[in-house]
């Protein structure tokens, strides 16, 4: 399986794991709400049975102390004891509606209380009547404690009922409690250990990604330095075979023109001899072009001020562009990598302009201080597509051989190039580092005949 794969199986495991014990303790902990939920309300069936009981008990005092003493003031405090104990009844009908043996209880327990206190009421109405005798008011007490002690009877049974339910719903909650923290502890350890492992899965496969990235840099830097060394080579071969075309074939075209001038003053075919003498001329001039397009020799014998010069002069003759160039008069010489690809950068400016732009005119302006070269070339043509220009800015792409080459010229020696397009033109301008100590003035390393 690829790592990505191992990744995003990991990543998703953990996920669906999650999601699953987050599932199963929600479902805990709503059985266990309801479960406590279930616990309080059997502790308000016992409170509600022991309101119920201690109520009755209060009328009960209210009608004794009433019937012993004659006080008035007890009959109102047993009215308001007496009916209480049906809303109490009616409360607690409602809370044990779910149990059916505890309604079956709930409906003897309410006619026990009825007949008690009716009894309760008798007596009472008696007593108002009178003085009751000992015989009447120990007949109410007998009914009055044998109707009680059935009615504790039944209160004792329901909160029997409630203490077994309480019991059961507290062990249920226990258990239900003790699976919501397992399920807590065995989802976090698991997601811990699905997590170290999509952790460790991911910075193995970011490793692995920086190795390639790493290597496709390597490569980079390696197809870089194969280029500049191709170009490197490419002007090495153009400087011989450029000296070649010099010293061999253009001594033999020279030499041949002289002896055909020498042959020409005898004054025999003189027609033949002019046309040969006019071709020869041509091969020579043509000779020495080729030779200086390959390598100037002027470049490495006076610099490149001085081979910009005669460069832009001859360019201007060929194309009938006009050039205008600013190149000032104590242009330093430079290092020889500087000025070679300033130069190669130079012509193929140049040469786009001839080809592509349109442009009429063009400017050069080369310049250069103890930090930096710096040379910019502008025409006033077509300009370059917009599309063109972007691939070429971020990618390097979809552009000739010329304006690449140019870009590794310049990035070999670790400078900018920037190209701007608009409607009026296009502008590239290159700049280049110089070391502080790396330029002495054009007279200082000319060679004495030229200076003179």
């Amino acid at each position: 399986m690829q790592p990505r794969k191992k990744v995003k199986l990991a990543f998703a495991s953990a996920v669906v794991f999650l999601l699953i014990a987050a599932a199963a303790a929600s479902v805990s902990i709503t059985r266990l709400t309801t479960n406590l939920k279930w616990i309080a309300h059997t502790y308000d069936v016992q409170v509600a049975l022991g309101d119920i009981s201690s109520t009755m008990t209060v009328a009960g005092r209210a009608r004794a102390l009433f019937d012993s003493t004659g006080d008035a003031s007890q009959v109102p405090r047993f009215e308001s004891a007496a009916n209480s104990i049906a809303q109490k009844l009616a409360h607690l009908e409602m809370l044990v509606a779910d149990n059916s043996a505890q309604r079956k209880a709930l409906e003897r327990l309410r006619d026990l209380q009825t007949r008690r206190l009716d009894v309760l009421r008798d007596a009472i109405a008696h007593r108002k009547l009178g003085v009751r005798t000992d015989e009447e008011q120990k007949e109410t007490s007998w009914q009055v404690v044998t109707l009680g002690g059935e009615a504790e009877a039944v209160t004792q049974e329901m909160l029997e009922n409630e203490e077994r339910l309480l019991v059961s719903r507290r062990a249920a909650s226990s258990v239900l409690y003790v699976t919501v923290m397992w399920v807590l502890v065995l989802a976090f350890a698991v997601s811990l250990v699905l997590f170290y492992v999509y952790y460790r899965l991911l910075e193995a496969e970011l490793v692995e990604r920086e190795r390639a990235e790493r290597v496709a840099l390597e490569s980079q830097a390696a197809a870089r330095l194969l280029s500049a060394r191709l170009l490197h080579l490419q002007d090495e071969e153009r400087r011989k075979f450029s000296r070649e075309l010099h010293d061999s074939l253009g001594q033999y075209l020279a030499a041949a023109k002289m002896n055909l001038d020498a042959f020409s003053n005898r004054g025999d075919s003189a027609e033949l001899l002019d046309g040969a003498r006019s071709s020869l001329e041509q091969a020579l001039a043509e000779t020495r072009t080729i030779s200086y397009l390959l390598h100037p020799p002027l470049l490495d014998e006076t610099g490149l001020s001085v081979a910009a010069r005669w460069y832009l002069e001859g360019f201007a003759q060929r194309s009938g562009i006009q050039v205008d160039a600013q190149i000032p008069e104590d242009f330093p010489r430079l290092p020889r990598p500087v000025e070679l690809a300033l130069f190669r950068v130079l012509q193929e400016c140049l040469t786009n302009i001839h080809r592509h732009s349109k442009s009429s005119r063009a400017e050069v302006i080369l310049q250069a201080s103890p930090r930096e070269a710096y040379l910019r070339v502008r025409d006033f043509g077509t300009g370059i597509a917009p599309e063109v220009l972007r691939q070429y800015r971020e990618n390097g792409t979809n552009v000739g051989v010329g304006l690449a080459g140019m870009r590794e010229r310049v990035r070999d020696q670790a400078g900018t190039l920037d190209i701007q397009s608009e409607p009026s033109g296009v502008t590239v301008v290159v700049t280049l580092p110089l070391a502080a100590d790396a330029m002495t003035l054009t007279k200082d390393t000319l060679p004495s005949a030229l200076i003179s």
